[in-house]
């Protein structure tokens, strides 16, 4: 049986494909976007969701009636339901408010169980209540698997290998790359490999404001994908230059710029790293032409009822 899981999982990586890398129009840069997106279940966390779930199976620590656990607000755990359903494994996600209607309706279809967390910690987030509500399911399920996305150094080893190595192989120069934080696994990984390909490479961290992962200020957020009340340990993994911190109202206009401007319909960390791109424009602007990317994490659609609408932004400000 361990055999027969193993030889799906690994048919399953044989789907992820390059994405791809978008020219973009901006005055005094040549600006790339990296549409990951364009990934299977639509988002760039399917690369680590899919590889946690290869090397767990490859060591024997993940059998056919092993149940997944994971914490998540939305992409990671829409990833691994989906693998988890092709592998025939049972997966819990434990989820909090921030996370989309569309996520929360597509996650309870595809799981026999969903677990929401309702109530803030004490950071004014919910990464601390779905860690503890975790921790719960591990102690009541016997034959239970946490691919914990926060330590887990496999979702690092993913983006080197995938996200990091494509990014490489599509420039024979790179200057800047900008890439939201949350769990810190993407920035870790990517950065890692631009810096052997590219060591001048500045790779900027970007970052939400209310967001403790680089010593700011705890306080309420309200758009999924970037930022956490606790600082992961993988972000100690990174090679970073820069952090720029975006308020939500900048995350919002920039997705709504993204769209208009340049018919990229993209999530919320997609935004953020527009924002930062160009706060720091000025900066990068003082070198000849320098070749700026960023990542843009997931699609836009399942934002609809939140960054696109008018309603609930007007909650924000924007």
């Amino acid at each position: 049986m361990a055999e027969k899981l193993l030889t799906k999982v690994a048919s399953l990586l044989g789907t992820l494909r390059e994405t791809t890398v978008l020219p973009l129009e901006c005055d005094g840069v040549k600006l790339f976007a990296k549409i990951e997106g364009h990934n299977p279940v639509g988002s760039l966390k399917d690369r680590p969701a899919l590889w946690i779930l290869h090397q767990a199976i490859k060591r024997g620590e993940i059998h056919d009636k092993t149940v997944l656990i994971e914490s998540s607000s939305g992409n990671f755990a829409v990833a691994l339901a989906f693998y988890a359903r092709q592998l025939g494994l049972e997966f819990i996600p434990v989820i909090d408010p921030n996370t989309t209607e569309a996520y929360e309706s597509l996650l309870r279809r595809l799981c026999p169980s969903v677990v929401k967390v309702t109530e803030p910690d004490d950071m004014g987030g919910f990464l601390k209540a779905r860690l503890q509500k975790l921790r719960e399911l591990r102690e009541s399920i016997h034959d239970s698997y946490w691919t914990n996305q926060y330590g887990n150094m496999d979702a690092v080893g993913a983006h080197y290998r995938f996200t990091g190595e494509e990014i490489c192989s599509a420039f024979s120069e790179l200057h800047y790359v900008f890439v939201g934080v949350s769990t810190g696994a993407t920035i870790a990984g990517i950065s890692r490999r631009v810096k052997e390909a590219f060591p001048n490479a500045r790779i900027i961290a970007v970052d939400a404001q209310g967001s403790v992962i680089f010593g700011g200020a705890p306080g309420p957020r309200h758009i999924a994908g970037i930022g956490a009340s606790v600082r992961s340990k993988l972000v100690d993994e990174a090679k970073i230059d820069d952090v720029v911190l975006v308020s939500e109202v900048e995350t919002v206009r920039a997705c709504r710029e993204l769209l208009t401007r340049h018919g990229l319909l993209v999530g919320g960390s997609s935004g953020s790293c527009y924002a930062a791109v160009k706060k720091l424009l000025p900066r990068m602007r003082s070198t000849s032409r320098p070749s700026v990317l960023f990542v843009c994490a997931d699609r836009g659609i399942s934002y609809a009822d939140t960054i696109f609408n008018d309603a609930w932004t007007s909650r924000l400000g924007a």
